[in-house]
């Protein structure tokens, strides 16, 4: 390869490693010593459920074992090793601290069938959680129990519903910005709201004019991503808003790009009626990989009478308590109260902070991500020229004169080291690469990044074959993504 990648790997061939090929009958990492007391009957204590053939177990030594799970380990890539630009994603640093705090005994034993008197610090936690996250907003109230942002999207569409009931005309219809999550559209479907597209204009914001013809008495709201998926905020946000009321709409936000926001401007001083925040994007608790997420969705006043039950009080007697006697509520959208481990780290973090941190936290998020914009400006096309704040999303327009598109140079980038950007997505730009460095990242890692692409788009110059082939210095080689999506191995079998 003409251009050196930031890190060596070892090579190895696809099955090197899998510990079932290393068995050997007999090969044991540890052996027990002889039993010093009487042994068990297990049949008579588990009786038919008692398992005696074990299956095809592999037989490896101490050191095959270790060996084994600390060469799976460096497969892997991680935040802790390099920079994620996925667009969209904002995958960013969780400090240690937030961990730890999960992890205080106390609060990682509690029990949601614990009675509410010997809950009082949990549900403490919970309710400054929630007034901090209110107060961020510039919203009236909160529930913390929707598990993740689509979640919390579905738990705000159905208190725009039980809104619009009791106003008498439940509505038909939600308008969507092409600029918008993908997920708005599936979420507005789910609770049987018929979905219009809405067209933005040459700055990539919501077109005015489009949004004043389509708005009538058959919309419940507007799902706005703000800032949305290319970045930009909508500057016509209070316009939006007026446009919605007066005909009786409701504004709501998709809060997943509130990293943008913080300490800065809050979106209940500009319209929005209902809003979901996504924890792990904006408040540093563990991003997705199948387990707990957290979607809280703050609201006005307006719909107050309609949030999820329980609804987190102060009884009379001072303690903290959840009510269930809320006859207009949507019912309940999560088991127990949500994932209280989540709202552990997102106070943590928000404390650790406090108002000047999380200001400062947005602003070297805008920050990166214009550096990177300012950085690969003229070597990769920009679609839109209108000022982005905490990503920025180019396009293979250049590229693709050599027949090399964005996810041919998403898999090179994997040769220098680097986790991929979003590759074509919003799909508002063909061929879009969406890169968001978060406030995590240095200058020198930055500067990086932008070597690196810029090496690529060289190489896409003088020879694109070296790009369309990556990557290079995986263990797995380019692979064939239809058939792996259509017939995908999820285990391993042996070769007879």
């Amino acid at each position: 390869m003409k251009h050196m990648t930031r890190k060596a790997t070892r090579h190895v061939n696809q099955n090197e490693g899998l510990i079932f090929e290393k068995s050997s009958p007999g090969k044991a990492a540890w052996k027990l010593p002889p039993l010093d007391v009487p042994e068990v009957d297990t049949a008579k204590l588990l009786g038919a459920s008692e398992r005696t053939d074990l299956g095809n177990l592999p037989e490896v030594s101490e050191i095959e074992i270790i060996r084994h799970f600390t060469r799976m380990s460096t497969w892997n890539y991680a935040i802790d090793l390099g920079m994620y630009p996925l667009g969209s994603c904002t995958m960013k640093y969780n400090p240690r601290v937030n961990e730890a705090v999960a992890r205080v005994e106390g609060i990682a034993n509690g029990h949601p069938y614990q009675p509410e008197k010997i809950s009082q610090g949990a549900l403490l936690i919970i309710k400054t959680l929630s007034e901090q996250l209110i107060e961020i907003t510039g919203m009236d109230a909160i529930t913390l129990q929707p598990a993740a942002g689509a979640h919390g999207e579905m738990t705000g569409l159905l208190m725009v519903r039980a809104y619009h009931q009791s106003k008498g005309n439940a509505r038909k219809k939600i308008l969507i910005p092409d600029s918008a999550h993908g997920t708005n559209p599936a979420t507005a479907a789910m609770v049987n709201y018929a979905v219009e597209n809405l067209k933005s204009d040459t700055r990539g914001m919501v077109d005015i004019q489009a949004l004043a013809a389509q708005m009538n008495e058959d919309v419940a709201a507007l799902m706005l991503t703000n800032p949305n998926t290319l970045g930009v905020f909508e500057q016509d946000i209070h316009k939006i808003a007026d446009i919605l009321h007066a005909k009786g709409g409701l504004l709501y936000m998709d809060g997943a790009n509130m990293n943008a926001l913080v300490g800065k401007v809050r979106p209940g001083d500009f319209g929005v009626d209902v809003m979901h925040l996504n924890l792990h994007k904006t408040f540093s608790t563990p991003h997705g990989g199948g387990g707990p997420g957290s979607g809280p969705v703050a609201i006005k006043k307006a719909l107050e009478p309609f949030l999820p039950t329980p609804v987190l009080t102060k009884k009379s007697d001072g303690t903290l308590g959840f009510d269930y006697n809320r006859p207009q509520s949507v019912g309940r959208v999560r088991a127990f109260y949500g994932n209280f481990g989540m709202f552990v780290r997102a106070l943590a973090y928000i404390q650790a902070n406090g108002p000047d941190g999380l200001r400062q936290t947005t602003e070297d998020a805008v920050l990166n991500a214009n550096y990177i914009r300012k950085g690969l400006e003229g070597t990769y096309d920009l679609p839109y020229s209108t000022p982005t704040m905490h990503e920025v999303v180019f396009s293979d327009k250049v590229q693709l004169k050599k027949g090399v598109r964005t996810m041919d140079i998403a898999k090179r980038l994997i040769d220098y080291g680097f986790h991929p950007y979003t590759t074509a997505f919003p799909l508002i730009v063909p061929g879009a690469l969406m890169i968001e460095p978060t406030e995590s990242e240095s200058k020198e890692e930055m500067d990086l990044f932008i070597e690196a692409m810029k090496s690529i788009a060289e190489e896409v110059e003088e020879d694109p074959q070296i790009v369309l082939d990556a990557p290079h210095s995986t263990r797995v080689s380019r692979l064939d993504e239809t058939a792996a999506a259509r017939k995908p191995v999820l285990r391993w079998k042996p070769a007879n």
